[in-house]
């Protein structure tokens, strides 16, 4: 088991640990209601590390990706990104990711934890002679989560950054004692976040400032339940257990967000362009709220029922403080996607009433 390079500071602030991949994160640091509450009321720090990122260099690294991935990053200026997805000829999604340009170089993050798969996937296609290297972000870089209605004021007093008007994958560089690194908006909670790509030398000390200045804002360490639970509540899915090679990006209503249609040839791109012309999509990513208890959460792959039919699964779920309810991301056949379609999903031998909902989970009016 891998652990991360700030595991002894975790350790003294009293994190409990889970596997995750290869690698041993943070799942709480004592309770994860009280994470998740800072969350929506203040902020919360959290070490994503593990993540996969790969960084690529050289002076076809624009080029090349854009030859094989399936967003269109040519018109992409140093400082914004683009979510994209890697596909198999048929469709299938290899990685999902976020591609920010940085000016000598291009960042490819998993939006999820499948270790070092896109790096995997990718090198195959790195073909003698392209002027372009792949190196793994976590040979020398860290990477730190800030989120919360505070993450801004706490950004703007600690690293003295202005970030309230950067948009979605738009990137800004900071320096923290003689170390360079970059920061981006992305979206992990939904509650307004930002990661800071850390130098590996540099990691300790700007966890340990960003806490420090934070906490007079009720800033708190959060580790990977209540970070879960914030997503499946915003609707967000993740590479693993709800992207993955059992579907293709439409289904998981990744239209305008991760995917061209006019940029030309990639692998997987007459799947989905025909999938737009005949609107032949199979399935649709829904939320799923449940009728049961905390203790009766679906694990992912539970099936879904409409009477005896099975019309799907589920990918993700929590039990959300929002509805004191369980919920679900889940993949139900096109025809019981509609919100206030009524399922049941079976798991642990029994089956529990779920409705069908849009994302975001929201209080219902």
């Amino acid at each position: 088991m891998i652990t991360l390079p700030l595991h002894e500071q975790h350790q003294a602030l009293g994190a409990t640990f889970q596997a995750n991949g290869d690698w041993e994160v943070p799942t709480h640091y004592g309770n994860p209601q009280v994470e998740y509450e800072a969350l929506h009321s203040s902020a919360g720090l959290m070490d994503l590390s593990f993540r996969g990122r790969v960084i690529v260099t050289g002076d076809d690294r624009i080029t090349w990706l854009q030859n094989i991935i399936s967003q269109d990053i040519l018109p992409l200026q140093p400082g914004q990104g683009r979510y994209s997805t890697f596909m198999d000829h048929k469709g299938k999604i290899l990685s999902y990711f976020r591609a920010l340009i940085r000016p000598n170089e291009v960042v490819i993050e998993d939006v999820g934890e499948v270790g070092e798969q896109t790096h995997a996937a990718l090198k195959k296609f790195l073909l003698y002679g392209t002027k372009a290297k792949m190196i793994k972000g976590s040979e020398n870089q860290g990477l730190l989560l800030l989120s919360g209605p505070k993450a801004t004021e706490i950004l703007k007093e600690s690293l003295e950054i202005e970030v309230e008007n950067l948009v979605s994958l738009q990137s800004l560089p900071f320096s923290f004692e003689g170390a360079e690194g970059f920061l981006a908006r992305t979206e992990e909670t939904g509650m307004g976040d930002f990661e800071l790509f850390v130098p590996l030398q540099a990691l300790a000390s700007v966890w340990a400032h960003l806490l420090k200045t934070g906490q007079p804002l009720g800033l708190k360490p959060i580790g990977k339940a209540a970070i879960d639970t914030a997503r499946i509540e915003a609707g967000l899915p993740r590479l693993g257990p709800d992207i993955n090679d059992r579907i293709v990006p439409p289904e998981a209503n990744l239209e305008g967000i991760a995917f061209s249609l006019s940029k030309g040839c990639y692998p997987g791109q007459e799947v989905v362009a025909r999938m737009d012309t005949y609107g032949s999509v199979k399935r649709r990513l829904v939320g799923l709220v449940i009728e049961g208890t905390e203790d009766e959460l679906p694990e992912a792959g539970a099936k879904l029922f409409s009477g005896a039919r099975e019309v799907g699964w589920v990918s993700s779920s929590t039990f959300s403080p929002l509805l004191q309810k369980p919920i679900a991301l889940g993949f139900p056949l096109r025809d019981f996607t509609l919100p206030g379609t009524q399922l049941e999903v079976e798991t642990q031998g029994k089956k529990y009433h779920a409705s069908v909902t849009a994302l975001p989970f929201t209080l219902p009016q």
